[in-house]
């Protein structure tokens, strides 16, 4: 992966496998989620929405691509999903989330994407437990599948960017503060992003709400607007956790919409078309 100053949230030293160099290196067994328990929202894409929907709001970020992502937390650097114990408590798990730690990366000189791998010693360990490749250099299962669920998740978000795209064409998208109350009679005030505005949405003209229709817009959009109710059940969790909180919050920009620019800028979201031929492992 090309060496930027910026990385993509979650990674620390993405590297690209090889088989000649990493043969006798492994995937560490139950790893857990502790690498993701300082972020309060990730990225999302459009076909999680109908999942992600019943757990967590989604909301949209206040720059010009109005990338979709979903609220993990009401607090800086504190994630209300991940446990004292590393551990994810929630069914459904979003898939920025459960790629991680691998991701694909540009080959130097080429426009060939490649399979990388987060070298951390969380993340790696020299043994056979879960190889990267096998006796004779070719990429096991593990390193087959992940392959794969990269292609789709790469798909996935240039399908979500277009999306995004269209909502801001239409000026269907609103700047929005979520006001929380606590148990204990405290308030939160959660700004700094946008969602749909429903009044914007239910005076669309008949053409244009049967285009969404017909590109299958419409479950999304629900989708979306459904996650609204969602923000009193991340309230119900801090209630359940702590007690003490910033009266004031705003959606940081190096958590989440920086995180974006940076996926960006290592070539994870741009536009060319993912298929066996200019994909590949080691």
């Amino acid at each position: 992966m090309k060496n930027n100053t910026m990385l993509p949230l979650f990674y620390q030293n993405p590297v690209s496998l090889d088989s000649s160099l990493h043969r006798n290196l492994s995937l560490k067994r139950d790893f857990g989620f502790n690498f993701a328990k300082g972020v309060n929202a990730v990225p999302v894409n459009i076909f999680e929405f109908p999942e992600l929907c019943h757990v967590y709001p989604i909301a949209f970020s206040p720059d010009e691509n109005a990338l979709p992502v979903a609220i993990l937390g009401l607090r800086d650097n504190e994630n209300l999903f991940v446990d004292t114990k590393g551990r994810w408590d929630q069914v459904y798990i979003p898939a920025y989330v459960r790629r991680y730690p691998f991701i694909f990366g540009e080959m130097p000189d080429s426009e060939k994407l490649t399979l990388c791998v987060d070298f951390t010693t969380e993340i790696i360990v020299e043994d056979n437990s879960q190889l990267f490749f096998d006796v004779e250099g070719k990429p096991t299962e593990l390193a087959s599948n992940a392959l794969e669920f990269c292609k789709s998740y790469h798909s996935a978000v240039s399908q979500t960017s277009e999306f995004s795209k269209l909502l801001i064409d239409l000026d269907m998208l609103t700047q929005r503060e979520a006001k929380i109350d606590l148990s204990d009679g405290s308030k939160i005030n959660f700004s700094g992003f946008k969602i749909i505005d429903e009044e914007k949405f239910a005076s669309l003209n008949t053409s244009t709400f049967n285009y969404l229709r017909d590109q299958g817009y419409l479950a999304w959009i629900y989708a979306h607007l459904f996650s609204g109710s969602k923000w009193r059940s991340l309230a119900k969790r801090l209630d359940r956790l702590s007690s003490h909180f910033d009266s004031n919050f705003i959606l940081p920009k190096e958590t989440v919409l920086d995180a974006f620019e940076s996926l960006k800028q290592n070539n994870t979201l741009d536009s060319k078309g993912i298929n066996s031929g200019n994909t590949n492992i080691g």
